[in-house]
């Protein structure tokens, strides 16, 4: 894991976000499937996270999984965002974070389209969509 850009106080978060998308961002919660601002969203923009407004995903790398929620096939840039082993549940699964906060995003699976096979499964509480003019 890379150093954080961003670094504040718990209080600081809880101050700055929902219960909702604190329990989510910081406490590595998830929304319920179907739910989520994003899940079903087509406009054309930027996704940045939520935490910190740092650039995430482009609508253009966006699809439809059928999860559930948001799903890209890749960040704006690998730089963006960084991964680690989440074991929890009973399972091997691969978390994404904020590579700027640290914020949680959601989980990165080997079941995506071409280009990349990848499918990166966001919660819409970890995102904020600057729609294209």
């Amino acid at each position: 894991m890379t150093e954080r850009k961003i670094n504040k106080s718990e209080e600081e978060w809880k101050q700055a976000l929902s219960p909702e998308q604190y329990a989510i961002c910081r406490e590595k919660g998830t929304e319920r499937a179907f739910t989520g601002e994003y899940h079903d969203c087509k406009d054309t923009g930027m996704y940045h996270c939520r935490c910190c407004g740092e650039q995430l995903f482009s609508s253009q790398t966006k699809y439809d999984s059928g999860s559930g929620w948001p799903s890209f096939y890749q960040p704006v840039n690998k730089a963006s965002v960084d991964t680690e082993s989440d074991n929890t549940l009973g399972m091997a699964r691969t978390e994404v974070l904020c590579n700027a906060c640290g914020s949680h995003l959601g989980h990165v699976f080997e079941d995506g389209p071409q280009p990349t096979g990848l499918r990166y499964c966001i919660n819409s509480a970890s995102l904020k969509l600057k729609k294209e003019d």
